[in-house]
């Protein structure tokens, strides 16, 4: 019998969405406790990442309480500082105050990780860039986000922070913007607490091969959590996982056990138009195929196969036990 990782998801995967089109959403507004709901819909389900603050009026006492009758677990909290209030950055505002409100969400958000035994704070600081040439002092942007995350780190030594790196959106340049930069910037904060959180889509996105800075990461002992979606490389789509890239999501979870890495199976996927409990459900389906794939899988053979560079036949391998496997159990 396989046995699976616990599987997580964002929350916001339960949302309804707005876009330029359709600005009035893609469904009526859901609010916390809704979308924690939702969530308890989903088979195999056990985690969520939930953004902070909650919906207005929900207090923690209550979404204690649904996340308890879901049979669900906060991991992590992901403070949102990246809304109307941080146009012209979280971090990196050239307005001190606006700046000192966004370090405050983040510890808010950390106090709220403590409030439900979560296992860190995520930072995504989406409106931390640039957009034109000349627009920002390079230097006084970079220093400003690496003292913040210091700030952060050491007022709160008992939990831990990730970073989610993004090449651009909503900035056409985000500060964290691939795995390298993000583990200079971690090296410049000199704090053990700071990681990565490793998001597959921006990967692609940003034009990387996922499983090598999933490496990378590893070999930095920076690796603190992932989330895998799909995209077709272009922009981050966010579909459900294995809808486009089912090989190199099987190399990606591969890198991960080849290390003994061990964490949630996590969803960030945007379902606009979907049913979000299946949307859920297919991703979370693919990802069991995934496991039982590296149950099958002969590693040594890969091995021998990559200290080759011998491509068609590690194709051949990898492809047979991943579409078998996809098969059924």
């Amino acid at each position: 019998m396989t046995q699976y990782p616990e599987f997580g998801a964002g929350l916001w995967h339960f949302a309804t969405y707005v876009d330029r089109y359709a600005v009035d959403r893609y469904g009526d507004p859901r609010g916390t406790l809704e979308q924690i709901e939702l969530a308890g819909k989903v088979k195999d389900l056990t985690w969520v990442d939930i953004n902070y603050p909650f919906s207005p009026g929900v207090t923690v006492d209550e979404v204690k309480d649904a996340l308890k009758a879901n049979n669900l677990k906060c991991v992590g909290i992901t403070p949102e500082i990246y809304l109307r209030d941080h146009v012209r950055g979280a971090f990196t505002n050239p307005d001190d105050a606006a700046r000192r409100r966004a370090i405050d969400i983040m510890q808010a958000g950390a106090d709220m990780v403590r409030e439900l035994g979560a296992r860190y704070v995520k930072t995504w600081p989406g409106q931390d860039g640039w957009d034109y040439p000349f627009q920002v002092d390079y230097h006084d942007v970079w220093k400003k986000s690496v003292d913040a995350m210091r700030e952060l780190a050491i007022n709160n030594p008992d939990l831990n922070f990730v970073i989610e790196y993004k090449p651009r959106e909503p900035r056409n340049h985000m500060i964290w913007n691939n795995a390298s930069r993000t583990i200079l910037g971690i090296q410049e904060m000199g704090v053990d607490n700071v990681g990565v959180l490793l998001d597959f889509g921006h990967s692609l996105f940003g034009g990387e091969t996922p499983s090598d800075e999933a490496q990378l990461l590893i070999d930095h002992g920076k690796l603190f959590a992932m989330d895998v979606n799909d995209n077709f490389r272009g922009w981050d789509d966010d579909l459900v996982v294995g809808t486009v890239h089912p090989i190199e999501i099987l190399e990606f979870f591969y890198t991960l056990k080849k290390n003994n890495w061990e964490g949630v199976w996590q969803l960030d996927e945007f379902p606009f138009r979907e049913d979000v409990v299946e949307a859920a459900n297919l991703g979370i389906d693919f990802l069991k195929a995934i496991c039982r794939t590296l149950e099958v899988i002969d590693m040594d053979a890969i091995a021998q196969a990559q200290a080759a560079q011998d491509a068609i036949a590690v194709q051949r391998m990898v492809q047979k036990a991943l579409f078998s496997s996809m098969a059924g159990e």
